[in-house]
């Protein structure tokens, strides 16, 4: 077969090939520990009774605060979590692609997209930050360090809420493993308490892995 012909006739595998979408990559927030080092800090975390909502509000932790420029929290992490993130002066993000970890689905509209507290701010406050500093909660609430921001969709971040993983977990079964790991690093770092069913979950969660 002559060049040209091997060339032609190859040419609606090589246009298949190209055609064909890469997988969206999942949003990997820093800091997210190993398996074997999210069951050590597990281990280290107080297991204490739920504690009071007594004086909770999400003023107390001051979020979204000025991150460069005219970028805040969210916006910073909207472009971090996206692929292909085009934003405007203000720094809103006017296009780009977002794969939410929680439920595998993929936005190309930034207002489907929610920035999650992986430990929600009242969870927070019911295990240790009601006694924090004002200071110390804006810290929390805006920390791009450890594992507590991520892009996700909005109706599934929603529906989560304040909840801790034995009463909610991502629909998407195998991010699970990765869940968990976020959610005990992000409560070691704070020195957070937990529940025991709470520990019970999070133990399951982590056997995943």
């Amino acid at each position: 077969m002559s060049l040209t012909l091997f060339t032609l006739a190859m040419l609606p595998l090589a246009s298949l090939v190209s055609s064909s979408p890469l997988p969206m990559p999942m949003p990997t927030p820093p800091g997210i520990p190993s398996g074997s080092t999210a069951r050590s800090q597990l281990a280290a975390l107080s297991v204490m009774p739920t504690g009071s909502s007594d004086g909770y509000s999400r003023e107390k932790f001051p979020h979204w605060s000025t991150v460069s420029g005219s970028c805040n929290t969210r916006e910073t992490v909207l472009k971090r979590d996206g692929t292909n993130v085009v934003t405007n002066s203000a720094c809103a993000a006017t296009s780009g692609t977002w794969k939410s970890p929680y439920d595998g689905a993929t936005w190309t509209l930034a207002s489907d997209i929610d920035i999650d507290h992986v430990v929600p701010l009242a969870n927070a406050w019911r295990s240790g930050a009601s006694a924090w500093t004002t200071s110390r909660r804006q810290q929390f609430a805006n920390d791009l360090t450890n594992p507590q921001l991520i892009a996700v969709t909005d109706n599934v971040n929603q529906a989560k809420g304040d909840k801790s993983p034995d009463q909610w977990k991502p629909p998407l079964a195998s991010y699970h493993c990765t869940y968990a790991r976020m959610w005990v690093r992000v409560k070691y770092v704070y020195d957070l308490t937990i529940t025991s069913a709470e520990k019970s979950a999070l133990t399951s969660m982590l056997n995943t892995c």
